[in-house]
């Protein structure tokens, strides 16, 4: 996990505090349906004085759908395949919107969780265990069995951490779908927590950095208890990858997490249908990798990025033309540069927010992927040679 090395020297607002009802998991006896039911009304008293609410509460959901079309009926069970989808660190459910699409049209039955601390005000992470993230998706496991027979997970960032973490301990898992996976990160997250003994005094202390916070679906602001649950769990992942069909898509300019730890991961995947999708500068020579140029001058972008994976150029709010964009490289340090990089369109580059890129005159985080499409096709054809 990328952790800059200044805070920044904000006025911490209420959302930067817990809201009281978010960083637990307790929905254990509960349906899917009504699980899904008491998150939206959790939501929504979360984000009662919002004017977009109903955006950012559809948004911040879990989810489920069932397969359209043809699909394969299991044994004594409604379906064949399902997939429980989980979300990234400071990310909700929206990321995985797409992807879910095209496992309802590929016959899977789909779950969409949401990780306690997340889809409310950042404030929820301080005091989140990575263990409720776990107890969630162990939960979003049994719910999915109860419907089908094939179980399958997929997970975005630390969501693809939580995946290899289940695998290793539940056989029913058939296959794990990989996206941006937070394998290794930076070792100073394992000190993040050391502000606790100090932040009740400085609580600006508790954060990473302090952001404005204008994305509806992510947290912009980051805090150290964040870092530090995630490198906990990344110490709990088991040493052996799980011998089962593995399909991972990453960016080798990844600065959130260490990519080259993906590589190390997929080559000692041993399932002979593995594949990882590697969008990089320049091609390597491993056996299970497919290269994507992630060079596209013509498009203004100068690589792919850890956020540049799970979503299509189409997309309305994180798409080539969507509402959102993703500048805070620069804040608050340039505001200048912030504020152009927010207002302009055409003159300003596309790509991860490593050294290189940033020395080009303005600098935009990539926040879609480009070859969203093609990366679907991999995956139906992946997908089409599960047994």
């Amino acid at each position: 996990m990328h952790i800059m090395d200044v805070t920044a020297k904000i006025q911490l607002t209420p959302r930067h505090q817990p809201s009281g009802m978010a960083i637990h998991f307790d929905a254990d006896s509960l349906t899917f349906a009504e699980y899904v039911q008491r998150s939206i009304e959790m939501l929504r008293q979360v984000h009662a004085d919002k004017a977009d609410i109903e955006k950012i509460v559809a948004g911040n959901a879990p989810f489920e759908l069932h397969p359209v079309g043809d699909f394969q009926v299991g044994s004594k069970k409604p379906y064949k395949r399902g997939v429980l989808l989980i979300h990234g660190l400071s990310d909700s459910p929206y990321q995985m919107r797409h992807l879910a699409a095209l496992f309802q049209r590929n016959g899977f039955s789909v779950m969409a969780i949401l990780l306690p601390g997340h889809g409310t005000q950042p404030g929820d992470l301080l005091d989140v265990r990575w263990q409720a993230w776990a107890k969630a998706v162990a939960y979003g496991v049994a719910c999915l069995n109860a419907e089908v027979d094939e179980i399958y997970l997929a997970g975005y960032s630390i969501g693809a951490a939580l995946s290899i973490y289940h695998s290793a301990q539940d056989e029913r898992v058939r296959g794990l779908f990989l996206f941006s996976p937070a394998i290794e990160i930076a070792a100073k997250a394992r000190w993040a927590n050391i502000h606790k003994f100090y932040s009740w005094l400085l609580p600006t202390e508790a954060w990473v950095n302090v952001m404005p916070d204008c994305d509806i679906y992510k947290y912009e602001s980051f805090c150290k208890n964040a870092a530090a649950q995630a490198y906990a769990l990344i110490r709990a992942l088991p040493k052996k990858v799980p011998n089962i069909p593995i399909f991972t898509a990453a960016s080798a300019d990844d600065v959130t997490v260490y990519a080259d730890a993906t590589l190390r991961f997929m080559k000692q995947a041993q399932h002979p249908y593995s594949k990882l999708l590697w969008y990089a500068k320049e091609n390597i020579d491993q056996h299970n990798v497919d290269w994507v140029n992630s060079v596209l001058l013509d498009q203004r972008i100068l690589s792919s990025a850890h956020t540049a994976i799970v979503l299509p150029p189409e997309d309305v709010y994180y798409g080539a033309e969507g509402e959102y964009v993703n500048c805070l490289h620069y804040y608050p340090y340039d505001m200048g540069s912030y504020q152009a990089c927010l207002a302009q369109r055409q003159n300003v580059r596309l790509g991860e927010v490593n050294e290189e890129n940033l020395k080009q005159d303005l600098l935009r985080r990539l926040v879609f992927n480009p070859h969203y499409a093609e990366m679907e096709n991999s995956m139906q054809k992946f997908i089409g040679r599960l047994p």
